[in-house]
């Protein structure tokens, strides 16, 4: 049996890929996903969340053009 990781895992590591500029994008990949997003909730919760998508996309940005 393999072992699902919990919405606030996989919102934080999709929000660490840089893929994410916001939580709107990322709840909708977790909606894909088959993760019920009611967990996530609360102003600090959804502050970590989005300060992560924000650095983590804007690192991303910078990456591609130091190509």
């Amino acid at each position: 049996m393999t072992s699902r990781p919990t919405v606030l895992e996989r919102a934080f590591a999709l929000a660490r890929t840089g893929n994410y500029p916001g939580l709107s994008e990322l709840r909708a990949q977790l909606k894909a996903e088959g993760y019920s997003i009611l967990q996530l909730e609360g102003p600090s919760l959804l502050r970590q969340l989005r300060e992560l998508c924000t650095a983590s996309s804007k690192a991303n940005g910078a990456d591609a053009g130091a190509l």
